[in-house]
Formats: structure tokens, sequence, C-alpha cells
């Protein structure tokens, strides 16, 4: 007996000795085709990891600026090695086209996985079948018309939100208006994704409202720590317990309201003919469930669940968490970030008054989306803003073959990375990059203007299927302000930080002078 259990252990041990100089051959091999990419000098096995400052602004600052050297010097990409897993990181548009005008490369990055347990496999993070199926199956909640009903929820919450600003306004001191603008942006996205109003504006202490500004927090800082990739030692070691805990808020509150409105659906369903509910076909059929006034986003998943989708309520779940990731804190930021840049150049300031007061005579007035379409200098704001502070400040993609960028060999299943961030800094494409120039984007001085230079919504087959609703939003809730209110920004451009986590957000908010408009 004794010498059978020798036997297996020594067979053992050599099976995971060859293993091991197995899997280093591999990684060795790696090593070397990644090494000559240009780069900051790594270290076998740990990487750059350890260079990393552990301070989200000072990471960020540090992580742009070598990125930045290497976009200035025309280098078509660089590495970092992410403890012993290489990615590299493309800086042209030359190389960008390798992702974006390929129906190959459409699966995200493995740093995505971390954002998994909380939006399952939705449309952000699904791929092949799965992905092209939810977004064939989504394209149509963002009709026309039914953008238009998102409309009136994105209005009555930017009313609420100029109320409690023009508290603020009438103390004349300075505050952080980035609060203001994210719950403002949590309440229209859990009215529009979910039909539900969870009073963010009024209740900002709730668990809710905690959690979904702690769960990026959290998955930002296991996606930088390699160490914090292994399940056990992120439960054991790290703040696991917590992200399940802050996970378990977010998911309990999204599964009660799907099961509500799921239930009030099956009562509907039972009166009314199902072939009523077609909304691939028809986007104009649908109406809101359970007495509502106004569509949303759930109900249209409701109304497709009926249909050829077979949508789970699992599944449903997954698009809705998915609806509210993509949509509270980018747009937050986008706001908070064109509010900063607007209020700190009193003359792009006054043309965005003109062309209000212009386009909306009636104080009282709620944009409609005509009225949206005519604020041309607004948009041009808005998109320079993006160009600066890109919600997205990374996108990231898993290579599915073998290829070549820029004259080196990159091999398949590496994670490739695209820093909108650098990319909207180029200097070959943005003469002077860090001025704030909204003229950038009128129609005459885009003609010709490279597609990928200019990413804030990705490109390609994985571009965001919710651009028209964000610049949508953004455009309400920026001309909500602005009709109201002159902004005085009191810092300075140096000084105003950002962070690059899941979203890019400002470190230290927002910081203004509002003055009543008469």
């Amino acid at each position: 007996m004794a010498a059978v259990l020798w036997t297996a252990a020594v067979a053992a041990a050599v099976s995971v000795t060859i293993w091991a100089v197995l899997a280093f051959a591999r990684w060795w091999k790696l090593w070397k085709i990644i090494n000559k990419i240009p780069g900051p000098p790594a270290y076998p096995l740990v990487g750059n990891a350890l260079q990393f400052k552990t301070e989200p602004a000072a990471f960020f600052s540090q992580l742009t600026g070598w990125i930045q050297a290497y976009v200035n010097d025309d280098a078509p990409m660089m590495y970092l090695w992410l403890g012993p897993s290489p990615t590299v990181w493309l800086l042209q548009t030359e190389s960008l086209e390798v992702l974006f005008s390929s129906s190959k490369h459409i699966e995200k990055s493995k740093l995505y996985e971390f954002v998994q347990p909380w939006l399952g496999t939705g449309l952000i993070t699904s791929t092949g079948d799965k992905w092209r199926t939810r977004r064939r199956l989504i394209t149509p909640t963002f009709h026309f018309k039914i953008l238009s009903d998102f409309l009136h929820e994105i209005n009555d919450q930017s009313e609420v939100m100029v109320r409690k600003l023009d508290n603020m306004a009438r103390t004349g001191e300075e505050f952080d208006m980035f609060p203001f603008i994210a719950l403002c942006a949590l309440d229209i996205i859990c009215g529009t994704a979910m039909g539900k109003s969870i009073n963010a504006q009024e209740n900002t202490d709730s668990d809710y409202v905690r959690a979904i500004h702690r769960v990026s927090e959290l998955i930002q800082v296991r996606q930088k720590s390699p160490w914090y990739w292994s399940d056990v030692i992120y439960k054991s070691f790290g703040p696991g317990r917590e992200f399940e805990e802050t996970l378990r808020i977010l998911h309990d509150f999204t599964r009660s309201v799907i099961k509500e409105r799921s239930e009030q659906f099956q009562k509907q369903l039972e009166s009314q003919s199902q072939d009523a509910f077609d909304i691939v076909e028809d986007p104009d059929k649908p109406v809101a469930i359970g007495g509502r006034k106004r569509l949303a986003f759930l109900d249209m998943l409701l109304y497709a669940s009926v249909g050829e989708a077979k949508l789970t309520n699992e599944d449903i779940q997954e698009e809705v968490d998915n609806f509210m990731f993509a949509g509270h804190d980018t747009t937050a930021a986008a706001a908070s970030f064109a509010t900063f840049l607007i209020g700190s150049h009193p003359e792009v300031q006054k043309k965005v008054h003109e062309e209000l007061d212009r386009v909306m005579s009636d104080p009282d007035h709620k944009p409609t989306m005509d009225d949206l379409r005519e604020m041309k200098y607004l948009e041009c704001c808005i998109k320079e803003a993006l160009r600066l502070y890109p919600p997205g400040p990374f996108l990231g993609r898993t290579l599915s073959e073998d290829c070549v960028i820029g004259g080196y060999e990159v091999p398949k299943g590496v994670t490739a990375i695209i820093p909108t961030y650098n990319v909207h800094r180029n200097p070959k494409h943005w003469p002077d990059p860090e001025r704030f120039d909204p003229e950038r984007f009128t129609p005459e001085n885009s003609v010709g203007r490279h597609p990928y230079t200019y990413i804030p919504f990705s490109a390609g087959h994985r571009n965001c299927i919710g651009q028209k609703f964000a610049m949508m939003e953004e455009k309400a809730i920026l001309s909500s302000i602005f009709r109201h209110f002159r902004i005085e920004a009191t810092q300075q451009r140096d000084d105003f930080k950002p962070l690059g986590e899941v979203i890019l957000r400002p470190e230290s908010g927002v910081k203004v002078k509002l003055f009543r408009r008469e």
C-alpha cells in the first residue's frame, strides 16, 4: 500500500513539474514576443504591476502619462504586463482599425470578467451568438419614438435637480455640483430602465444609492490588482465580502422590480392578444405596464420575452443591470465634465445661453426632441467635453486570432486595450489637444476627420447602442442647468484631476458658484 501511495505521489509530482515547465515555456515565448513592442520596463512574472501607484488619481495620471509619451512618439502601440498577463495598448488610428473594422475581435477583455458578477453576460459582456441576439433584440429600444417617451422622465428629473440647485444658488457659496448631477442621472436611469422611482435626489442616503456608487470603486480596485484576481484571495484577504454584499443590495432591488412588473405583465397578457406585443416588428405598439403612463426599458424586455426571444427573468435582469451600469455613471460624469468646462469659459457659456434663449424663450417650456436637435452649439460643447474626458477612458478586447499590428506580432488571446483618453489627445489629429474648443465639432471643421480619432462611444460592431439616448439625456440635463443659471467654475484645470476607474470621473467633484439668470 505504501509503495502504491509513493508511486502515485511521484507521478503527481512529475505531472505537476511537467505542467509547470510547459506553462513556463509558453509564458517565456509570449514574454519574448510581447517585449519586442515598445513599453515601460517590466519584470518577469510581476510585470509592471508593482510600479503602479496605489492612489487612484496618481495611478491614472501615471498610466496616461506613459501612454501619451508613446502616442507623441508615433508608436503604433505599447505593452504593459499586469502580473504575468500581457496587454497591448493601441495608440494610432491605423492600429485601431485592426479591432474596429473586424467582425472577429468582438470579445471583451478578461478585465471585464470582474464586472460579470454584477452584469452577468448581458449586452456589455457577452460575445458570439448571445451578443448578436441581444444586440438585435435591444436595438429597437432606442427607436426615435421610444426615446421621445424617455425624454419626459429626463425632463421631470431635471426639473427636480434645478430646484435643488436653485437653493444652492441662493447661498452664493462654492459647492460641489457633481452629486446633484449624479443623483439626477440615477433617478433618470431608474425611471427609464425600470420604471421605478427611487427618489435618489430626495433620499440620498438609501442603501441602493450607496451601493451603486460603491460597486464601481470595488471593481476598479480588483482590475488593477493581479493579486486579487483569484476569487479565493479576493474573498479571504481583499474586499470580496463587501463586494458581494454590495451586489446583493443591487440585485435584490432589480429582482424585486422585475418580479412585480412581470406579475403585472402576465395579468395584462391574459386580456390582450400576444401578437400585439411584437416590439421587434413595431416599436409603436407597446404600452407601459402596470398602469404607468410611460414605457421603461424593462417593459420593452417583458414584451420581447413573449416573442421569439423567450427571455427568462434572469435574462431580463442581466439587461436591466447592464442598462443601469452603462447609463448612470457615464452620463453623470460626462455632464459634470461638460458643466465644468463650459463654466470655465465665459465666452463659450455666453454662446450656450444665447442658443438656449433662442430655442426655448418660454422659461417654463420643457425641451422637446425638436428643441434638442436645435441645440447645435450645446452639442458641440458636449462632444468636445467627451473628447477631453470620455466616460470610458479605456476599451478592451481579447484578440481572437494572431495579428500583426504596426509591424509587431501579437498572439491570439492577448488583451488589446484602446486608451480613448489618449487617442483623443493625439496632436496629429487634435492641434493643441488640451484646449477646450467646441468649434472643433462644427460641420465644416469635422469634414475629413478619421472616424477612429474620436471614439467616446467606441466604434465598429461593438459601438455603444445607447449613444443617442446618452446625447439626448445630456443635452436635456445641461439645457436645464444653463437655461436657469450662470456658472462660475472655481477650480483650475490643473486641479481638476480625473479618476480613471471603471468610469472616468472627477476626483474632487465639480466646484462651482451658481448665479440665477433673470
